[in-house]
C-alpha cells in the first residue's frame, strides 16, 4: 500500500478543522483525499467517511461554516476530562483502562440513541460505505476491546461513525448487535498505527492527548517510521488553537475552526507543507 491519510479525534470544531484543512491543502495542489487508505477516529471517522464520499472538498468546507443547527451544543470541560482520567489512568493495563472508562460510559446520563444517530445521519453524505478503504475504531465498552470496523464489518457506516464519535459520559455507546461502544479515541485519539503498511502516511490530528496507558502520537509515528515509512504530522497552529477554543464540543466555533484549518494549509510551515506535498506527489 502506497498511501495512507490518518484523521484524529477533536469534537465537532476538529471535524471543522480537518476539513478546513483538506480543503486548503487540495487549494495548493495537495490533494489528499485519494489516499489509498483513510483512517478515522472520532471527529476524524466523521471526516474520512465524507472525503470518501466523493462530495467535492470545498462543498464540505462550506458546510462547516453554516450556522449551527440541529446539533445540540455539548460541553467537555475540566471537570469530564478529569472523570475520564481517573477513570482510565488508575492501571497501565490498556484494555482494563478502556474497560473502566466505558464503565463510566455506561453508567452516564446522556441523550438518547436515537436522537444521536439522526445527528451522524445529518453529518454523512451517504450511508453506505465507500469504495476507498476506510477504517473506523471504536472500543467495546463493557470490554474496553479495540475495534476497527470497514465495509467487510457487516456494521452499517452510520452505527461505526457513531460508535467513533461517543464521547464517553457526554454521548450515548452506541448498540451494534449484542454489545456497545464507545469512541474510538479512548485507545489513541489518532491510531496512526492503523496505517503500519502504507509507504507514506499523512497525519492530521486535531489533539495528540493521552492519558495513562494511551499510545502517544510520538511513539506511533515512531513506530511508522522505524517501519520504513515518510510520514509527516499535521496539529493545530496557535491561531487554530485559539479558534478552536477550550471546548470542542461546541458547534458555535466550528465555522471558526474550519476557517482556521484553511488559513493554516496555506501559512503551514515550509519544511512541513514541502514534506506533504513530497508525499503525494
Amino acid at each position: 500500500m502506497e498511501r495512507a491519510l490518518v484523521l484524529g479525534g477533536g469534537g465537532v470544531t476538529g471535524v471543522a478543522w480537518e476539513l478546513g484543512l483538506l480543503a486548503g491543502l487540495a487549494e495548493r495542489g495537495v490533494a489528499v483525499s485519494d489516499a489509498d487508505l483513510v483512517v478515522g477516529t472520532s471527529a476524524g471517522s466523521v471526516v474520512g467517511a465524507q472525503v470518501c464520499s466523493g462530495m467535492p472538498l470545498e462543498q464540505l468546507y462550506e458546510a462547516q461554516l453554516a450556522p449551527p443547527s440541529g446539533e445540540l451544543a455539548a460541553r467537555l470541560g475540566f471537570a469530564a476530562l478529569a472523570r475520564l482520567v481517573w477513570a482510565g489512568g488508575r492501571t497501565r493495563d490498556a484494555v482494563r483502562s478502556r474497560a473502566r472508562i466505558g464503565a463510566m460510559a455506561l453508567a452516564a446520563r446522556t441523550p438518547s440513541e436515537a436522537s444521536r444517530r439522526t445527528v451522524i445521519e445529518a453529518r454523512l453524505p451517504g450511508r453506505e460505505w465507500p469504495a476507498q478503504r476506510l477504517l473506523v475504531t471504536a472500543v467495546d465498552a463493557a470490554s474496553g476491546e479495540f475495534v476497527v470496523f470497514d465495509a467487510d464489518s457487516g456494521v452499517s457506516l452510520v452505527d461505526a461513525v457513531g460508535a467513533s464519535c461517543a464521547v464517553p459520559g457526554v454521548w450515548p455507546p452506541v448498540t451494534i448487535g449484542e454489545r456497545r461502544y464507545v469512541d474510538g479515541g479512548m485507545r489513541s485519539t489518532v491510531n496512526a498505527d492503523l496505517a503500519a503498511d502504507a509507504r507514506r502516511v499523512l497525519v492530521i490530528a486535531p489533539t495528540s492527548a493521552a492519558f495513562g496507558p494511551m499510545p502517544r502520537l510520538s511513539a506511533q509515528v515512531a513506530g511508522l517510521r522505524d517501519a520504513g515509512a515518510r510520514v509527516a504530522v499535521v496539529t493545530p497552529d496557535e491561531a487554530a488553537r485559539k479558534a478552536i477554543g477550550r471546548n470542542v464540543l461546541d458547534p458555535a466555533r466550528r465555522a471558526g475552526s474550519a476557517r482556521a484549518g484553511r488559513a493554516q494549509a496555506a501559512e503551514v510551515a515550509d519544511e512541513v507543507a514541502d514534506e506533504v506535498a513530497a508525499l503525494w506527489a
